[in-house]
Order: C-alpha cells, then structure tokens, then sequence
C-alpha cells in the first residue's frame, strides 16, 4: 500500500485554510483505494455520509453550481431545478471540471478554486454531521472540515438536495 505519510504535502486547499485560520485535519489514505465515497469513508474509518461528493453542473447557471451532498445519497433533479429556477441542468463533462476547477475528478477541493459568481449549494442533511471529509486537491488525500466551516467559507446555500419533496412541501 503506498501514501504519501512521510511528508506532509502542502497543497492550495491546505494553504487557503491555514491562511484563513480554519480550523481542519489533514488525513492521508492509500493510492491504491478504489474511488469514491465509500471507499475513501472505509480507509479513514468515517461512515459514507461524512465523505462528501459533489457535482459540478456546466449549464444551470452562467458561472456553473457546485452541489454538495453526503456520500451515501443521490440528488433529487426536481430539487436540483427548484434551487436554481431552471429545467437546464447538465453534469459537466470531466474535461470541464478540470478547465473550471484546475482538478481532475477524484479529490477536487471544495474551495478557493471559484470564480467570483460561481454558486455553491450544500446538501441540509451535511449541516447534522459532526465532521466532513473533503478532497484536498490530489487522491489520497482528505481534509476533515466542521460543517459550518465547509458552507462559510464556500458561500454555500444550504438546502435540501437528497430528499424528494411532495407536492405539498414545495
């Protein structure tokens, strides 16, 4: 199994939280992990909703949306289109991401990559857990974030994204 533990490795997601003076941990985890929430949740022994997934979506919104949910649910499409008042949404393609965010799909930080008018939204169900897991910019690499820190410092609205709404609780 190999990582990174010998030397810490300061990455622009580390440096941006240090020079913000939030508080986070830094957890490593084998390059040889599967992707994905669950596996990263299984390596660093946190459960699949603390590890947080996200979507980047190319056409809701001029600037584009991020949309952050736990790793053990699935956005609702129909809260999705209320949140942004458009039907237009679409997953960027992985060639997209990396020319928005500068990261190629896998550990994308969840900050200081957004261009001024980017929206975030984080999934309401995040905001109960005590502690998230959010890429740190390369695989193998996790940073350990409070909730509220994770929606400050992104400007995140925070909303529900996971639960199907009826038609009465619009």
């Amino acid at each position: 199994m190999t990582s990174r533990n010998e030397l810490p490795i300061n990455l622009p997601a580390h440096t941006f939280l240090d020079e913000h003076q939030i508080p986070y941990k830094r957890l490593t985890f084998s390059l040889e992990t599967e992707k994905g929430a669950a596996n990263v949740a299984q390596a660093l022994g946190y459960s699949e909703s603390q590890i947080v997934k996200h979507w980047y979506l190319s056409r809701a919104l001029e600037n584009g949306a991020w949309w952050m949910l736990g790793g053990d649910k699935n956005a609702v499409s129909g809260n999705l289109k209320r949140a942004i008042g458009s039907r237009d949404i679409k997953l960027a393609s992985p060639e997209k991401v990396i020319e928005v965010t500068g990261y190629a799909i896998g550990s994308i930080p969840h900050f200081h990559w957004q261009s001024p008018g980017f929206r975030t939204f984080i999934d309401t169900i995040l905001m109960n857990e005590d502690i998230l897991g959010v890429g740190a910019g390369t695989w193998d690499q996790e940073i350990m974030i409070l909730p509220a820190e994770l929606a400050r410092i992104t400007g995140a609205t925070v909303l529900n994204l996971s639960i199907k709404q009826s038609p009465n609780n619009q």
